[in-house]
């Protein structure tokens, strides 16, 4: 499959003639690839769903992998909002430890989410000059 084309500020990608946000690119090559590994097994869970129970779970995971890796949610290139960081965070651990549950390296699975845990905080836009302005220590 093709790359696909990206607009010119990098935000999304345009497959098809629709624009899409893109993955963030601040994510270690490794965490990226756990992530889309989930991604893919969340959405043939969907296609296999017996029900609309199975269904429901199979989308809530794919919303979850997709949140982490920065497609939906508050954009990646925004300066992040303390609840909007706290749900990626809290979506890429539980999209983590799906996959950690299915998959065979298991250890790598649980290293991404240990290091997603530890860095995604530090991820995003860094703060403007003026981000400090409202602090007491300054």
């Amino acid at each position: 499959m093709a790359t696909p084309r990206r607009t010119l500020d990098g935000r999304y990608v345009v497959i098809e003639g629709r624009r899409w946000r893109a993955t963030d690119p601040s994510l270690d090559v490794w965490v990226r690839k756990a992530l889309v590994d989930e991604l893919m097994s969340a959405r043939r869970a969907v296609q296999r769903a017996e029900d609309d129970v199975a269904e429901r779970a199979a989308r809530d995971r794919v919303q979850d992998t997709k949140v982490a890796l920065g497609e939906r949610g508050q954009p990646w290139w925004e300066v992040p909002d303390p609840d909007a960081l706290a749900e990626r965070r809290a979506a890429a651990v539980r999209a983590l430890a799906r996959a950690w549950e299915e998959s065979a390296d298991s250890q790598r699975v649980q290293d991404a989410a240990d290091h997603v845990v530890a860095n995604l905080p530090a991820q995003g836009v860094p703060p403007g000059p003026d981000a400090t302005a409202d602090r007491d220590d300054h």
